[in-house]
């Protein structure tokens, strides 16, 4: 079954047994809410929808965007990402992942972001690989 792992340079933290998800984030300095919706595939993440509640430095909403709900809706044409890169910081915040309805931040696998661990990749992946370090109890971060 594919799904969705987290760690850094293939090494797995985290495995969601999950076909879609949205990551959500608040940008660091205008506060604003971003979020990505991603189908689970296995040539890679793909990018649908994102939306964002407003613009600000380093903030272009899109040409095309057009506005629903308070937010900007637009669609960018990206080849799949395999695997996306984030940064992830204590002074940024935490990413959130959201499924089934319901929004968790990314502590809840990985523990709360760290100076010394300021990147993480989000990759599609055959769950249960026999090399998983989660299946040794080593994916806890």
């Amino acid at each position: 079954m594919i799904g969705l792992c987290m760690g850094l340079a293939g090494a797995i933290w985290a495995e969601l047994p999950v076909p879609a998800f949205t990551l959500a984030w608040r940008h660091s300095i205008e506060k604003i809410r971003w979020e990505e919706d991603y189908r689970v595939a296995a040539e890679g993440l793909l990018l649908g929808e994102a939306r964002v509640k407003g613009s600000g430095a380093g903030m272009e909403i899109p040409a095309d965007a057009e506005l629903h709900e308070g937010s900007w809706h637009y669609r960018r044409q990206l080849p799949p990402l395999q695997p996306l890169r984030l940064g992830r910081t204590p002074e940024a915040g935490d990413y959130q992942l959201c499924f089934d309805q319901r929004c968790h931040p990314m502590s809840d696998w990985l523990g709360p972001p760290q100076a010394s661990q300021p990147a993480l990749e989000l990759w599609s992946c055959e769950l249960g690989s026999p090399l998983s370090p989660v299946d040794k109890g080593q994916g806890d971060g």
